[in-house]
């Protein structure tokens, strides 16, 4: 450490949130209930998806060590600024988590049983940090590898938009039905995930017109 400890810098704001977040209990994913206020979250995956089992060895025995995806959920109308928002009140984790497990829910070659996640409760300006902070330090798949998780449906397709990496490798949400095809590939992805295992550089390779990202991720 170059100079003194300083509690308030962005760094070390945002590693408090992460370990903040990191001591809250898990829950499984498919039981959401009445999950109050805003903040960040990790969903962690412990199933037999054969190219996913480097991430669901290290969440095994009720150990959950690798996320499998990080995000977050901002209080509505938290983008038009000002800081008078309460980050405990809302349902915006609960809605957030209930439509990743409406995704995972859909996909026909993933049970939701397999999925929990974590959540914090957490002031609208630190929430960025946090998730941040999480995605540097765990590298979760689905943020960095497989995108389109949290893609909404993008009502009418327009032409330049195809499935994301993420419906290609896990098809059957309704909404992705409406896209093309697009020219990713299965067998492509899964060796986009056995190099990133391997500690291989793997591009970015943005998808094709994907759809619109929520604007909660």
């Amino acid at each position: 450490m170059s100079g003194p400890y300083n509690p308030l810098d962005k760094m070390n704001l945002g590693r408090s949130v992460a370990e903040a977040l990191l001591l809250s209990p898990v829950a499984p994913l498919q039981n959401v209930a009445d999950l109050p206020g805003a903040g960040v979250y990790a969903i962690y995956y412990s199933g037999t998806f054969e190219p996913y089992l480097p991430v669901a060895t290290k969440n095994q025995n009720g150990i959950f060590a690798q996320p499998i995806y990080v995000g977050k959920a901002a209080p509505k109308g938290a983008r038009k600024g000002g800081l008078a928002f309460d980050a405990s009140k809302g349902r915006a984790l609960r809605d957030r988590l209930r439509q990743h497990a409406a995704s995972i829910d859909e996909a026909n070659n993933l049970n939701l049983a397999d999925f929990c996640f974590r959540s914090l409760v957490v002031d609208d300006i630190w929430i960025p940090l946090g998730e941040n902070m999480m995605i540097e330090q765990f590298k979760p798949i689905w943020n960095l590898v497989i995108d389109g998780f949290g893609n909404k449906d993008p009502g009418m397709r327009r032409s330049t938009q195809y499935r994301s990496s993420w419906d290609v490798l896990h098809p059957g949400r309704q909404f992705a039905d409406k896209l093309a095809a697009g020219e990713m590939r299965t067998s492509i992805l899964v060796a986009r995930l056995r190099d990133f295992f391997a500690g291989r550089d793997v591009p970015l390779v943005p998808d094709a017109g994907t759809t619109e990202q929520d604007d909660q991720d």
